[in-house]
């Protein structure tokens, strides 16, 4: 077991040449411009101007408007000192009804990104869907359709096919549990559905994607491009002694239901027989695991926090503190008897509990189970209420969050975890989806009136870890 301080405040550890420091975005939390240059609606634009979907009414209409600042915006990354930078692309922006003619001023855009990313030495990482299907999709069955996956395959060739000579690194999906679980699920996301057999229709379905999607890369992409997909994994702790149940099935629903077709060709035997009661998984076709269970160069991990769990004893309110935004309906199809405990703290600004040691955790997990499967975090971050004052926002518990964060990926490299860079999330304040505005995650802070950039003392402090490639000190450091 690797050594260190308890609390995973170490300074000075070296990160190995070639290691990738970046961040990430999405298109619908930054981009705005949503009704410009012939982009299509998309589910989020459908579900954030609905009334009481989204905190304060907000939407992602202007965002950041990172559309209308992108030189700027690629400045800033520059003087940050990014070596690679994740962005998502706006199926809409593409193909306005999700499938049919391209869109070639939307498709531009992505080229002046890439090229401007290029020009300064900052590696791409396109992700073709994080979460903002296009609204006439949906209005055909969304993911609960079929043919939805087949329109995402004849989207990634589009993509491929048009930047591929530029961008050797790309991503299917970004956290399909998201797009499953709460999307169909619990409803709190787009497109606001509460429905445990349409969750995982929807799971199946986006699985089904994934492996279009790669095989429609594949058949375009230069041989040394590299293919992937990024999971958000939940870390769990048992509740109780008798916990062990339960643990299992939260992690058959939230984790193995992606990583058993997508890395092994099946789906587990104890998902299917949990959630029997809820559907007979019939949409799932003769030789669809085999397209599902496609090659991947690296697998994208996404970790903020831990969750506990066990089962509800009946009496009582049953606890729900699984990290997301509470609706009538429930992500966790099959297993309503389980009850999420809440944490001991520290939180960020989402309730979210700080456990660094899960995330070592998980990294040493996921190698031992695909010992021969590079890694890359892809996302890892925290929201915080920050103020600008006198120019500066001072965000120490975000870079004690980071410096404890990036121990942990450290410690796991340590114990033989190949792991290929950590882009941090996020670039920019931005639209929080159902939070909208009121929680921040950026290393830049974003004024909303304004849209001033403001670089936070946590976006100095990753930029010269970047620099110097070693963990620098944060404010909690007493040595």
């Amino acid at each position: 077991m690797t050594t260190g301080s308890p609390d995973y405040r170490d300074i000075g550890l070296e990160f190995p040449p070639g290691f990738l420091f970046g961040s990430a975005t999405a298109a619908y939390q930054i981009e705005g411009a949503a009704h410009e240059d012939g982009r299509g609606p998309s589910i989020w634009d459908t579900f954030s101007h609905t009334p009481g979907r989204v905190v304060g009414g907000d939407t992602g209409d202007r965002a950041d408007d990172h559309y209308h600042r992108l030189e700027s915006d690629l400045n800033l990354m520059e003087r940050l000192g990014l070596e690679a930078y994740r962005f998502s692309v706006s199926w809409s922006r593409i193909q306005p009804d999700g499938k049919g003619a391209v869109n070639s001023r939307g498709l531009a855009f992505y080229s002046r990104l890439v090229d401007g990313l290029r020009k300064r030495g900052i590696r791409p990482i396109a992700t073709l869907y994080h979460w903002d299907l296009p609204q006439a999709l949906e209005d055909a069955g969304g993911w609960t359709s079929r043919d939805t996956a087949q329109r995402f395959g004849d989207y990634a060739a589009i993509m491929g096919e048009a930047l591929g000579d530029r961008v050797g690194t790309w991503t299917t999906l970004n956290e399909p549990w998201c797009s499953a679980y709460l999307g169909y699920g619990s409803g709190a996301h787009a497109p606001g559905i509460a429905s445990g057999r349409a969750a995982l229709t929807a799971v199946h379905h986006l699985n089904l994607a994934h492996g279009i999607g790669t095989q429609a890369l594949r058949s375009v992409l230069p041989t040394d491009a590299e293919c992937s997909v990024t999971l958000n994994f939940h870390v769990l702790r048992p509740g109780d002694d008798q916990a062990e149940d339960a643990m299992r099935r939260i992690d058959a629903l939230a984790n193995r239901s992606f990583t058993g077709p997508m890395l092994t060709g099946a789906y587990p035997a104890d998902l299917l027989a949990d959630t029997a009661s809820v559907t007979d998984w019939s949409f799932v076709q003769p030789g669809d695991l085999d397209i599902v269970n496609q090659p991947i160069d690296f697998l994208g991990v996404n970790y903020y926090s831990t969750a506990m769990v066990r089962e509800w004893n009946g009496r009582g309110p049953r606890q729900r503190a699984d990290g997301h935004k509470g609706t009538a309906g429930s992500p966790w199809p099959g297993s309503d008897f389980v009850e999420f405990v809440e944490q001991p703290g520290p939180y960020t600004d989402m309730g979210w509990n700080i456990a660094p040691e899960g995330f070592e955790e998980l990294l040493v997990s996921l190698s031992e189970q695909f010992p021969d499967l590079p890694l890359m975090v892809t996302e890892n971050g925290a929201a915080f209420v920050d103020e600008v004052r006198d120019g500066v926002v001072d965000d120490a518990d975000r870079i004690d969050y980071l410096q404890r964060h990036l121990t942990a990926v450290h410690r796991a490299l340590s114990r033989g975890v190949d792991i290929r860079g950590y882009q941090v999330w996020s670039l920019l304040d931005n639209f929080e989806w159902a939070y909208g505005f009121s929680k921040r995650f950026g290393i830049v802070h974003v004024d909303y009136d304004t849209l001033e950039r403001t670089i936070k003392n946590s976006g100095h402090w990753y930029s010269e870890l970047v620099r110097s490639r070693r963990i620098p000190a944060g404010p909690r450091n007493e040595r």
